[in-house]
């Protein structure tokens, strides 16, 4: 046991003496918490409009007023040629155009009128699909107020929508988890294994080599100050979530920790691991990075794991990442309890010992 504490102290005394990786874990993590989650949106806003208005008649203009009046929507052209609305699409100052039909209000009260046109440039796809949902909202509304105003029996019936677990829809919401992950993979990811890695290009591994300290009691000493760290930055992360975005878990904080602590096991043994096999600071580093970003891009950190092919939604199952994100987002947005989670907290708790195992027994040890 003595040997393990005086590696627990030398691992925890070296982490301090460095004032580059302190400072590194406490404004890392709030740099991400504070200046991501304003920039990992999909919130598309200034949706410029132009209306081909053939009606000109009291509909058309209620139409327009409520486009002018959208947070999202800016009304730039109202015309009644559609060449003109055309070019100002192809040129790029329009994003979205809206044509009235000739007699749309009349054909409204004594027969089914013409369809409204909506026209999108859609060489941006998201601001082209986004934006025309956008129009397609506020003409609805307005036709609804028409009806509630005169009685037209013949508009649709209104919906009743009711939006589960993110009633607001906040897209932040979606994605804080999310770069809580990202921190972990980053600080419990990264440094463990360039603090080995440096070790060995120092020569200090060497000393440590020589000693009948056993292989297990070596990786432990590693993968416990990480662990401690992993947790204190996420509990920042939780209460920066709540103080500026207004995001607190809808379950238990306890399950969130459990989850969190046996990620940040999987993430630092899977980090010695490849450290294990690696003698430089520059063979680490592109290893990581190219583990690092299959995590990011293939775990449904940032694309959803349905929206990709089906390999891909296959390939994520061997992903430790995948599972601490489903947890994190189930427990904040849904409230999700332990039990429902246990799948993923099997699969996490299988990862930590195979990664930590494997740390320990690709670990040379010279004694």
């Amino acid at each position: 046991m003595r040997p393990f504490i005086v590696l627990l102290q030398k691992e925890f005394t070296q982490i301090l003496r460095d004032t580059f990786l302190t400072r590194l874990m406490i404004i890392l993590p709030m740099a991400i918490m504070l200046i991501a989650p304003l920039l990992a949106t999909m919130d598309v806003r200034n949706v410029n409009v132009a209306v081909v208005d053939l009606d000109c008649s009291t509909t058309s203009q209620r139409i327009m007023s409520h486009i002018k009046a959208s947070e999202y929507l800016t009304l730039v052209k109202a015309t009644d040629k559609f060449d003109l609305a055309m070019q100002e699409l192809e040129s790029g100052t329009v994003d979205v155009i809206v044509q009235i039909p000739d007699h749309f209000e009349r054909d409204m009260t004594v027969s089914t009128p013409e369809k409204i046109s909506i026209t999108a440039n859609a060489v941006n796809a998201t601001k082209g699909s986004i934006g025309t949902q956008y129009v397609i909202l506020t003409i609805a509304h307005t036709l609804i107020e028409l009806r509630n105003d005169k009685g037209l029996n013949r508009l649709s019936e209104v919906l009743t929508v009711q939006n589960r677990f993110n009633p607001t829809l906040n897209y932040r919401h979606y994605m804080i988890p999310a770069l809580m992950i990202l921190i972990f993979i980053l600080v419990c990811g990264f440094l463990p294994a360039l603090n080995i890695v440096k070790e060995k290009e120092i020569g200090t591994i060497e000393q440590i080599n020589v000693t009948p300290v056993s292989r297990f009691t070596f990786i432990l000493s590693k993968l416990i100050p990480y662990w401690i760290i992993g947790i204190l930055v996420l509990m920042a992360a939780m209460i920066i979530a709540w103080l500026v975005y207004g995001l607190a878990p809808a379950g238990s904080i306890w399950v969130i920790f459990f989850g969190a602590a046996l990620f940040i096991l999987t993430i630092s043994g899977f980090s010695l691991t490849v450290a294990n096999f690696s003698d430089t600071m520059q063979q680490i580093m592109f290893v990581l990075f190219f583990f690092i970003m299959i995590f990011i891009l293939m775990s449904g950190l940032i694309t959803p794991i349905d929206s990709m092919p089906g390999w891909a939604q296959k390939f994520t199952y061997i992903l430790p990442p995948r599972y601490i994100i489903d947890i994190l987002r189930s427990v904040y947005l849904k409230g999700t309890t332990l039990a429902e989670l246990w799948r993923d907290f099997t699969a996490l708790g299988s990862f930590a010992v195979l990664f930590n195992i494997l740390a320990a027994v690709t670990y040379k040890k010279q004694a």
